[in-house]
């Protein structure tokens, strides 16, 4: 049977790659590698050969968790987890999930922001405690009843409606939203630990447009002071994004403090996240897409409700654009998605269209750095396929999980992805290093493994560069990081881009290097390209398809096993590309492929004893996904 205990991270020797990580806990260990000081800087101003360094390491965290303060979480039975034990559990300590198990993992994290949504906050959980202070709201009474017949099913779907709604009597008076979000934001600053275990100040804006999700996870920098007073801004308040981002302005020239968001799970947004419209239906301004740009600097590639880089009909030749994708309905499940929409819910094509808008109109509305996050409703912060601990209560582990349902209405839970994971080069493991990281786009996301990524842009790099102890200090110093901008240079020929990517020390090998690059072309048109530019065992691409031959699998479906006897422990490469044209616009990104592992539906076959239907995938390929780094004319 699957114990309790959830993996994250173990150390390895990878020394050669000196990506050297976090050490926000004593039970945190590190990839050995040269001393900080002789570690790359971030350049903050994003612009080639700047100078302005400050050291860097990397920290795995993950910004999208939900607690029993969340009221689709509570009605759906996590009434035990608060932001508290949230917290706890990602600094490594034991807590009791929601189904009586006790579960720690083994490799804390190294931030973590508590992300409950803004409708309703806390309500559930002081319904279940019978708070007073709810006696007299006429919402309170009727919930009340229904948890005593038991009827969830009902509560949860009142609960819905009476966010749509939006009657007057409904609202919960603001007394005590702001109670409650005072307590959430001191919960956070008990945990916080500067240098040790950054805990961010967060909620998530809810917003379901006709069962189609436009949400957004909104993190503040500073400490519960500079929230304090504030009631977070709800879909109850405004359902448009631009309300969302005119309430964010607001509170940064009220508080003197910064804040941003985070769109996310836009492949369930039946093409409304990425839409050409703004919310009156009128086409992008350049106030718009500035302020989008502005507040909205980072996306959520993946998480358990799918991955959002790519899709095979829009992608054909992308062999790996069909990873773990919710593809059939909105949020809801009650609109089936149409082909057009596509475009306009996946973020490599997003970022393809924010090239064109920005020949346009002269800003860019999609320039999204790409971070993951679980989405977690456990308030459990796990990513491990083999310790896989579900996302919902009803998915926790158990003989019947694989074959259930994620909720009353659905989807199936052998459809939930162990996914993802945020990870950050930041100058500490602090507040305000973690959010400016966000803010400047140097972070990335992997769809649960720890695996570590650098990636720099400039126009003089070498192939001796990349092999150098102090590659990282040449690429701040020559070019741009992941998530900066190239300006075109007079006199030279194309850009050229240094990756180094090593395996998680506790997870599987390599198997690619890939970088993903998107353009507009003479007649205005978005192009897409993927060149594989590091292969393991010595694997050539084939120059007649393009295509490097697989890496192969050593997956046992009979035992739930795999070996690293395949695959690369670290991969790197400077790449010039072939086929630049200096009048172009374009994005260059980064992918990195794991060797194929056991999926957490293989590891329940086995130790259940399951027959599991075709249809349910047993094997993955975990990836991370580097944030772009963008060319300008």
């Amino acid at each position: 049977m699957l114990g309790p205990k959830l993996l994250i991270l173990a150390s390895a020797a990878l020394a050669p790659l000196a990506l050297q990580t976090g050490v926000g806990s004593p039970a945190r260990e590190t990839v050995p590698g040269p001393q900080s000081g002789s570690l790359a800087s971030s350049s903050t101003s994003g612009k080639a050969g700047s100078g302005t360094h400050a050291a860097t390491s990397l920290y795995f965290g993950d910004v999208h968790v939900h607690t029993s303060y969340s009221p689709d979480a509570s009605i759906n039975g996590t009434e035990k987890v608060s932001p508290d034990q949230a917290y706890r559990f990602a600094k490594g300590e034991e807590v009791v999930a929601d189904n009586g198990m006790k579960a720690r993992l083994n490799r804390p994290l190294d931030f973590l922001a508590v992300t409950d949504h803004a409708e309703f906050m806390g309500v559930h959980a002081r319904l279940a405690s019978r708070d007073p202070a709810l006696a007299t709201w006429s919402v309170a009474q009727r919930w009340a009843e229904l948890i005593e017949k038991g009827d969830r099913a009902e509560y949860f779907q009142d609960m819905l409606r009476t966010i749509q709604r939006d009657a007057p009597e409904d609202r919960l008076p603001d007394s005590l939203k702001r109670s409650i979000w005072e307590d959430v934001a001191a919960t956070a600053e008990r945990h916080n630990q500067p240098g040790r275990f950054t805990a961010l100040i967060g909620y998530e804006w809810t917003s379901t447009v006709a069962g189609d999700n436009l949400h957004r996870n909104v993190l503040f920098r500073g400490n519960a002071s500079d929230v304090a007073g504030m009631i977070p801004f709800s879909s109850q308040d405004s359902r448009k994004p631009e309300d969302l981002w005119a309430f964010l302005a607001d509170y940064e020239a009220n508080s003197g403090s910064k804040v941003l968001a985070i769109p996310h799970n836009s492949n369930v947004s039946n093409g409304r996240m990425f839409a050409p419209t703004m919310s009156d239906g009128a086409p992008f301004t350049k106030a718009y897409a500035s302020a989008r740009a502005r507040w909205e600097p980072v996306v959520e590639i993946t998480q358990m409700k799918g991955d959002s880089e790519a899709h095979p009909s829009l992608s054909p030749t992308d062999e790996f654009a069909d990873f773990e994708n919710w593809d059939t309905t909105n949020l809801f499940g009650n609109t089936p998605k149409q082909p057009w929409m596509l475009q306009y819910e996946y973020v490599r094509s997003a970022l393809g269209l924010g090239l064109g808008y920005e020949q346009e109109l002269g800003a860019n509305p999609f320039k999204l750095g790409i971070i993951g996050s679980t989405d977690t409703h456990t308030g459990l912060a796990a990513t491990d396929e083999k310790g896989f601990f579900g996302k919902f209560k009803g998915s926790e582990p158990g003989p019947d999980r694989a074959l259930g349902m994620m909720g009353p209405t659905g989807p199936e839970n052998w459809r939930i992805g162990a996914s993802g994971l945020a990870a950050v080069w930041a100058t500490a493991n602090t507040r305000e290093a973690i959010f400016d990281a966000f803010a400047r786009r140097e972070v990335y996301g992997t769809t649960g493994s720890r695996i570590q990524v650098r990636f720099f842009g400039g126009w003089n790099f070498t192939k001796r560069d990349v092999a150098r102890p102090d590659y990282a200090e040449i690429g701040y110093a020559r070019g741009v990081p992941m998530g900066g901008d190239l300006l075109r240079q007079k006199g030279r020929k194309a850009p050229r881009f240094m990756v180094l990517a090593a395996r998680d020390p506790d997870g599987a090998n390599l198997d690619r290097i890939q970088v993903i690059k998107g353009w507009v072309d003479k007649h205005g048109k978005v192009q897409n390209r993927i060149f594989d530019v590091a292969l393991s065992d010595s694997r050539k691409v084939d120059p007649r398809t393009g295509k490097a031959p697989p890496v192969g699998s050593t997956v046992d479906l009979r035992t739930a096993s795999y070996t690293n006897t395949i695959g690369a422990t670290q991969l790197s490469a400077v790449w010039t590309d072939p086929e630049f044209d200096p009048q172009a616009r374009a994005f260059y990104y980064v992918r990195v492929l794991e060797i194929p592992t056991p999926r957490w539906t293989a590891y329940d076959m086995v130790a259940y004893g399951l027959k599991l239907p075709p249809e349910i995938p047993l094997t993955v390929q975990d990836r991370a996904y580097t944030s772009p780094i963008w060319y300008n004319p």
